[in-house]
């Protein structure tokens, strides 16, 4: 198969995306150990799916997997990525010709990466790299438009504009990591992949980034995300699927509510089993603190729920 070839039966009505058969592993040295065993997914138009497990499960793997980005010593050595009417090879990312992917890149398909601090670079302002970034996909990129629309972003993560005109080491990490959420979404990516992107953030930032995301794709910005993380309850908020991954697998996916309610798989059930859950005595502590002086109570919209 080529890297894009015409698509094949059974891409459905709404259908967005549908990997299969991805296989990865990490090698180079006297034996490969095999990441991701022949995993896939399909993702709806407007759907958000949570790719949820331990550390180590193989989540970001297959995020890498599925975003193109996969870089020696880890080789995807089997699968596909089905979008846009294109079958994608993702085994040739293996081929010498890395570039037959990178027409699918950021525009058909971005990452949102996990390590912040590692994905700016130290030496350029913010606003050179947002024009980078728009111009290493379209040569002909308007520098103007381009800013324009990262300020539009940054006030959807109520940022400062002043930002692009900062240099990395200026930022703290939870601005950092909003900063690579307007970078990655600058080119209105059909499928993101979103790879803990809460994690380096306070509560608030946390809503905010989720908030954003939430919109993007209720405004067909964004027609669908994949959002890796370990910590339920944020899923429980954003995500319309769950995927529950375990060793390389995903051994249970199904609608969000459904999911949590009943899970059928012994390690679903572990894993939200492991979700701290305050007691009634700690919810009634904590709105008596809230409440103070002021005679106002905070609404909580998890009180009573399971994460």
């Amino acid at each position: 198969m080529t890297a894009a070839s015409a698509p094949q039966p059974g891409a459905g009505p709404g259908i967005l995306a549908r990997a299969s058969n991805i296989r990865c592993v990490y090698g180079g040295g006297e034996q490969d150990f095999t990441a991701v065993h022949d995993v896939s997914l399909e993702l709806n138009e407007g759907e958000i799916i949570g790719l949820a497990g331990e550390s180590g499960c193989g989540k970001t793997t297959l995020g890498n997997a599925l975003a193109m980005i996969a870089t020696p010593p880890l080789y995807v050595l089997s699968g596909s990525l089905e979008i846009d009417g294109k079958v994608i090879d993702l085994a040739t990312l293996n081929a010498a010709d890395v570039r037959a992917h990178r027409p699918y890149r950021g525009k058909t398909v971005s990452m949102l990466p996990q390590g912040a601090m590692n994905a700016i670079s130290p030496t350029v302002r913010i606003r050179s790299l947002v024009v980078d970034v728009m111009r290493a996909h379209d040569k002909n990129a308007n520098k103007d438009e381009a800013l324009d629309l990262a300020r539009d972003r940054l006030k959807m993560l109520e940022m400062p504009v002043r930002v692009l005109d900062s240099y990395a080491h200026q930022l703290s990490g939870g601005m950092k990591q909003r900063v690579i959420t307007v970078i990655s979404t600058l080119l209105n990516p059909r499928l993101l992949i979103a790879d803990e992107p809460t994690s380096a953030l306070d509560v608030s930032s946390q809503r905010m980034l989720v908030e954003m995301l939430l919109a993007m794709v209720e405004q067909r910005i964004m027609s669908g995300v994949v959002f890796v993380t370990h910590d339920l309850p944020v899923l429980s908020q954003i995500s319309d699927k769950l995927a529950i991954m375990n060793k390389g697998e995903i051994v249970e996916m199904g609608p969000t509510a459904q999911l949590v309610e009943d899970p059928q798989h012994p390690y679903t059930e572990k894993l939200l089993g492991a979700v701290l859950d305050p007691t009634a005595e700690t919810r009634r502590k904590g709105k008596e603190w809230l409440k103070g002086s002021s005679g106002l109570v905070r609404p909580s919209s998890t009180e009573g729920a399971k994460p």
